[in-house]
């Protein structure tokens, strides 16, 4: 994982851990700068957003989503970041198996992020496992208020979903309308040790390349 995240990421990066607690996640000189582990996984699993050492976190957050009977907690991590003297919310999600538990967290994780905005003046990135394709009802809600990143400025190949045999897209960026995508996808060689990333998680990493406008 970490040279996974030292070789992709330039300023931060969102993730869920497997297998290790969001502490772990810091590998590479990467610390966590908001996130939780998850209480069931006795600190097994768990959302981390991490940060480059050169990016000052401001800020972080972390909410519990609605609980929903027999099902994993669901959770937002948050970290508001400044770096060159521009600040932005980056934000990290997982989302549930099942669809109607999915949908409702995501009209609340849109409700936070809209709060967030507007506390700290800073334009939002959220990061997330959405267990759903594009086109897919909590997917068309999320691309609906903010930009699929892909989709805007495909970069790489689109399919995150499994790390080993991979045929579906159901990871994603997306940003405010305000944030500029560059380009967004799971790196290739060229980037990022492909080797690893069966051996790092289940799913292939997304990598986005965002600029902010002054």
């Amino acid at each position: 994982m970490a040279r996974v995240v030292r070789a992709r990421g330039r300023c931060c990066a969102c993730r869920r851990s497997r297998g290790s607690g969001a502490g772990a996640a810091s590998g590479g000189g990467w610390p966590a700068t908001a996130g939780r582990p998850s209480r069931r996984a006795a600190g097994r699993a768990g959302l981390a957003a991490l940060a480059a050492p050169h990016v000052r976190r401001v800020a972080r957050e972390f909410h519990l989503l609605g609980p929903e009977p027999d099902l994993h907690r669901r959770g937002l991590a948050v970290a508001v970041l400044e770096i060159g003297g521009a600040r932005f919310v980056a934000a990290s999600t997982h989302l549930d198996l099942a669809a109607e538990p999915r949908r409702r967290h995501v009209r609340e994780i849109l409700d936070l992020l809209d709060r967030a905005r507007e506390r700290y003046g800073a334009p939002v990135v959220l990061a997330g496992d959405v267990n759903e394709e594009p086109g897919g009802p909590a997917w068309s809600l999320l691309a609906g208020r903010l930009r699929d990143g892909h989709a805007v400025a495909p970069a790489g190949e689109a399919a995150t979903f499994s790390a080993r045999n991979p045929r579906r897209r159901i990871d994603g960026v997306f940003a405010d309308p305000d944030v500029d995508v560059v380009g967004c996808g799971v790196p290739g060689d060229e980037i990022a040790p492909t080797a690893d990333y069966a051996a790092a998680t289940d799913h292939r990493p997304v990598m986005a390349e965002l600029r902010l406008r002054s």
